[in-house]
């Protein structure tokens, strides 16, 4: 099993620079203002031929109030408390600050190993800090610069020195997680609502519109099934998103839906399936994925039944793409209507990896192609012909058909829905692609020249190519056949059955 490694300080000394280091990517939000990572974080990660559990934390703060930055306090402690070992860092240009001092008493309390890093400390511009953080009592601080990558050397050989010894001992599970994304506009209720999923306060939650910046995973278990969800930051309208700040968590949250199964889009009930949202349904259905539409604060709705319907007639009219989509109406704050959401999510989850065996294609392609015959296209008509899938996730088709690239859009997705309806795929992104074998008539094909006019015709009109010359004809052996000049041009052998007789000689 992975060590599992907390990186906890103050705001802006470096640390989710040093996250994105040890794993190798850049999946943490950098910036150079303070206080731009507020929920903690995990990701794999390696240092020589350690395997590592990284914890990315939000900036300590000396609060205890009920404010935004105590409850950042909070999730730092959190991790802290789960982690086998923590790499505590300071800014080695600025020294040792009292707010050093006060969360290095916070860790000499839980009692637990602690590797002390002087990060931003490349060049000499560092030496004095690295000097001071001797006196925080963790033993012989390590110089590095996470943003350069000098000094990792001198980490790995802290980290082995200072990892408890009981810390390799469960083999990790090899069954890959379903992984689920929860998307939507700021403040509709995303972290509030895995925060119930998994029956505790692991995101940061509040009154305030955009408290969640990174997009964070976090691993569930649900009736035996290893869950991945995802919480991202809210997306708003591109024309508002000024911020470079704001831009890196929008691109965070777009790639979380590139690389997730299911999506959940989340709505406020009150405003539900406004722009910004069919926008996102949008882009979850150009990128292939399985789509549960869930409208949360379903405590406040008045009248619930006729709400759930008209929300549910409102989501096939404006998004017919995705017509079927399960809509579940829930309240994250409460519980309401959590126990529909699960189930939901694997139902599209499987139709979304539904594999259709050939035979039942085409025999679903007979019936569609009898009830609605394709139309003909400048007086010639379109004949499909035969119909594989090619993949799953989404599921895939090729139709093989006569004159596809005149096959009219609405005929397509005519299919497209015919195929939904009759093998129970609701709300799946569906793909067809039709092609046509090539015409060995049409221009450019391989069999025969193109029939082209008459040669009078050509000549006629001034257009005909000059005349092709006439072949010698070949020499054949043997009697002679005919006369005229191509007897004359026949050779006969000198010897042989086929030779001139010649005359004895004295007579």
């Amino acid at each position: 099993m992975a060590l599992k490694v907390a990186i906890v300080g103050r705001p802006n000394v470096g640390k989710s620079t040093l996250f994105n280091r040890l794993a190798g990517k850049k999946l943490a939000i950098v910036d150079d203002r303070p206080g731009v990572t507020r929920d903690r974080r995990y990701a794999s990660g390696r240092i020589g031929d350690l395997d590592l559990e990284l914890i990315d934390t939000a900036g300590f703060e000396d609060v205890s109030d009920e404010s935004l930055e105590a409850r950042m306090r909070t999730q730092t402690e959190k991790a802290v408390d789960e982690a086998d070992l923590v790499l505590f860092v300071i800014d080695a240009r600025e020294g040792v600050v009292p707010l050093d001092r006060i969360f290095a008493d916070l860790l000499r309390r839980r009692d637990m190993p602690v590797v002390m890093i002087a990060n931003k400390a490349e060049g000499k511009a560092g030496d004095a800090g690295v000097g001071e953080a001797y006196a925080l009592g963790f033993g012989e601080p390590v110089p590095l610069s996470a943003e350069h990558g000098e000094g990792l050397a001198d980490l790995y050989a802290a980290i082995m020195a200072a990892a408890p010894q009981d810390w390799e001992e469960e083999v990790e599970d090899l069954e890959k997680p379903i992984r689920i994304a929860i998307v939507g506009r700021p403040n509709a209720g995303k972290s509030t609502l895995v925060n119930r999923l998994i029956g505790e306060d692991r995101m940061l939650t509040g009154p305030e519109a955009g408290i969640t910046r990174d997009s964070i995973s976090v691993d569930w278990e649900w009736d035996n099934r290893r869950i991945r969800l995802v919480d991202t930051a809210g997306l708003r309208r591109k024309a508002r998103v000024q911020e470079k700040l704001e831009k890196l968590s929008t691109a965070d949250t777009i790639r979380a839906i590139t690389f997730a199964e299911v999506v959940i889009l989340v709505m406020d009930e009150a405003n539900a399936f406004e722009t910004q949202d069919l926008q996102i349904a949008d882009l979850v259905e150009r990128e292939g994925r399985a789509l549960v539409y869930a409208v949360s604060k379903w405590d406040l709705a008045k009248e619930p039944n006729v709400r759930l319907a008209e929300l549910r007639e409102e989501a096939d009219r404006v998004l017919p793409q995705l017509r079927g989509a399960p809509l579940i109406a829930l309240s994250g704050l409460t519980g309401r209507g959590l126990d529909r959401l699960m189930p939901a999510i694997l139902k599209v989850h499987k139709d979304w990896s539904a594999k259709i065996k050939t035979r039942d294609l085409n025999d679903w392609l007979a019936m569609a192609v009898q009830r609605h015959p394709p139309p003909a296209v400048n007086g010639k008509r379109i004949k499909p012909k035969y119909m594989a899938q090619t993949k799953a996730r989404p599921p895939t088709f090729v139709l093989f058909s006569s004159r596809a690239d005149e096959m009219p859009e609405h005929y397509r997705r005519y299919l497209v829905n015919s195929i939904r309806e009759s093998f129970d795929l609701p709300g799946v992104p569906v793909r067809v692609t039709v092609k046509s074998g090539s015409n060995p008539y049409a221009e450019g094909g391989e069999k025969g020249p193109a029939r082209t006019a008459p040669r009078r015709f050509q000549k006629a009109t001034g257009s005909a190519p000059p005349a092709p010359a006439r072949p010698k004809p070949k020499a054949a052996k043997g009697k002679n056949v005919g006369k005229g000049p191509v007897a004359r041009a026949i050779v006969r052998p000198r010897s042989g059955p086929g030779a001139k007789p010649t005359r004895p000689k004295g007579r």
